[in-house]
Formats: C-alpha cells, sequence, structure tokens
C-alpha cells in the first residue's frame, strides 16, 4: 500500500544546502541501494553497526535489515549480514541481552527480531503483528532486558516481551502517529513518546497502559519527531520537530523548556544524546545535515555540522563503547561513521 510521505518531508528541502559537498577523508562510507532509515552502534562490539533501509523512501516497496561492520578505525563499511523485509524498514535496535539480536520496526506493523547470525533468508525468531498501521521506532530496554517498546502511526506504544508471543502492555493517549519511544536509561520503567499530535508523553510502564501518561509536554506546535534522554541527568529530555528546532527539557518543570537549538532548515527527524557527555547531543534534518549541539558551551550551542548526505538525513547514532564516535544514514542510501573531532 503506498503510504503518505510525512508532513517533515517539506518540499523546496535543497534551498541552501550544497548540492557538491567536498572530498571525505576521514569517513567510513556505504553507498547502499536502498534508503537508509535508522542506524545504530552495536552496544557489544565497537566495529559492529545495524541499518534499517527501505525501497522508494519508504513510501512503498519492500526492507532491509542489515549488520555492518567498520574495518578498522576509519578505513571502510562492509555488510557482514542482511535480511529482508516485505515493506519498508524504519528503525532497528540492539538487544540488550545478546549481541546476536536485532529488533525492526516495519511499514506493514510487524516489530520482527532476528538473529544476525543465522544464514541469509533466515526468518525470524518473532514477529509481533498487533500494530493496525506503520511501526516506526522500537526501543530495548537497557535495565529489562527482555523487554521491548514499538511505537507505530496507530496512534499508540507497545510493550512486548521477547520471550511472550503478544504485547505485555498497550499505551493509548496519543492523538496521531506516535514517531518515536525511548527508554529512560536511569529509571528502569519510565520511558517517554513523541507525536504527530505535536506532544511528548513520558510513561511509567508498570501502570501507564491503565492510568495513561505521567506527563504531556506540549513540546511543539507542530509534529514531534523524535526524543531522547539523557544518559546522566534523570530529568532531561531532548525533542526534535517539524518545526525544524530542537528543545531541552526538564520533566520536573515542563512548563517551558530549557532551552530552545536553532539551525536545521528543515524538520529534525533524529536526536541521540552522547553516552559519553551530558550536554553533548547529534541530530539528523530533512535539510541534509547531521549537527553536533553542545548545550553547555557558552554561546552558540551548535558545535559542528555535516553535509555528507545529498537526501534526507534521517537516522545517527553515537557510539556507546568509542568515545565521540559517530554514525548518520539517509535517503540518499549513504551510511556513514566518523570521529566528532572529524570529518569532511
Amino acid at each position: 500500500t503506498r503510504r503518505r510521505r510525512p508532513q517533515s518531508a517539506a518540499p523546496g528541502r535543497r534551498a541552501g544546502v550544497a548540492e557538491a559537498p567536498p572530498p571525505l577523508r576521514t569517513m567510513p562510507l556505504l553507498r547502499t541501494p536502498l534508503a537508509g532509515y535508522s542506524v545504530k552502534f552495536s552496544p557489544f562490539d565497537p566495529s559492529r553497526l545495524a541499518l534499517a533501509s527501505s525501497q522508494n523512501f519508504g513510501i512503498i516497496g519492500n526492507g532491509k535489515m542489515s549488520v555492518l561492520m567498520e574495518d578498522g578505525m576509519g578505513s571502510g563499511l562492509r555488510v557482514v549480514s542482511e535480511f529482508d523485509t516485505r515493506d519498508g524498514a524504519y528503525d532497528v535496535a540492539w538487544s540488550e541481552a545478546s549481541d546476536a539480536v536485532l529488533a525492526v520496526a516495519c511499514g506493514d506493523g510487524s516489530v520482527k527480531l532476528y538473529d544476525v547470525t543465522a544464514p541469509p533468508g533466515a526468518p525470524p525468531l518473532a514477529s509481533f503483528t498487533e500494530h493496525a498501521r506503520e511501526a516506526s521506532c522500537v526501543s530495548w530496554s537497557c535495565a529489562r532486558t527482555s523487554s521491548l517498546l514499538s511505537a507505530s502511526w496507530d496512534g499508540t506504544v507497545r510493550l512486548w516481551d521477547a520471550a511472550a508471543p503478544g504485547p505485555v502492555a498497550v499505551f493509548a493517549g496519543h492523538g496521531y502517529c506516535v514517531y518515536s519511544a525511548a527508554w529512560s536509561p536511569r529509571v528502569p520503567d519510565v520511558f517517554c513518546s513523541a507525536s504527530g499530535d505535536c506532544t511528548v508523553k513520558v510513561w511509567d510502564a508498570r501502570t501507564g497502559a491503565r492510568t495513561g501518561p505521567s506527563l504531556s509536554l506540549a513540546a511543539h506546535a507542530h509534529e514531534v519527531l523524535t526524543a531522547d534522554w539523557s544518559k546522566y541527568n534523570d530529568h532531561l529530555l531532548a525533542t526534535g520537530s517539524v518545526d525544524r528546532t530542537i528543545k531541552l527539557w526538564d520533566v520536573r518543570n515542563p512548563s517551558r523548556e530549557i532551552t530552545v537549538l536553532h539551525g536545521h532548515g528543515y524538520a529534525v527527524r533524529r536526536v541521540s544524546f552522547s553516552p559519553h557527555a551530558e550536554a553533548l547531543l547529534l541530530s539528523a534534518s530533512y535539510d541534509m545535515t547531521v549537527r553536533l549541539w553542545d548545550a553547555a558551551a557558552p554561546g552558540d550551542p551548535a558545535a559542528r555540522t555535516w553535509t555528507h548526505h545529498t537526501e534526507f538525513a534521517v537516522g545517527c547514532d553515537l557510539s556507546s563503547l568509542v568515545e565521540g564516535r559517530a554514525a548518520s544514514a539517509g535517503w540518499d542510501g549513504l551510511v556513514a561513521t566518523w570521529p566528532l573531532n572529524g570529518g569532511p
């Protein structure tokens, strides 16, 4: 089924962005045949990454989940295993319990678990199919390692146990597509969800399915596409929106954001806090750039900008095992890794 392109994919996206970026000398690159949607570093192996990608920019067609390997720091990227999905692959998450298991969010609404050591064409370990629309995001708990969240365009977030056949709980409360869900890395039962209804909600996984969210944050005036927690501050949350801004929030005082980060020219599709610094975060945008921000720095918090993508940059991540190692993926099929102090 042909699906609409999100509001965030506005026309005229190329204005003001260089069409021919300079040569990349310190970025290992891989050009894939499909449009990249999500890239994640392994929490077990510093040289491995996972990629979710889709045919035809995810609007119609199949998808693929790939495991990539860096051939020595700075020398190249190669595919070591991959599995086809029958619809677009929109997000990917490594299991926190096994370096062989990946979860993938798919355009047919399913969430699939794969054993990456299995031969090509092997069926998934599990396929959860209860979402009524596209599954947009997966997030594996680092505290309860069998627990997995999925977010969907059906307006819900679902909690799964990797060993159980159906959802443990369903969290309904958003009025539109849920684009992102993320576990708190410091409070085991807390997670947030970001939605096209312009809100970010904070939930307690133990009670939220019955009582609703613990907090509903009117985060932006336009669709909220992404949210992430600081790895060092229980209360610090970042949100990214179609309004082109990133906002930082203290969830104890949600009446007003702590700060607003300006700089992206189009919608902010992904934000990712550093595992090594409280106020450092990476963002990817439909303006085809990836940006590094230091919210604790005096003056301009925009630390670096990279322009290696020639289409929407929609995936980014920071390695938890190698400090200062970044990755990005875009609709141009390009996957890149680089040190934050390097690049073009």
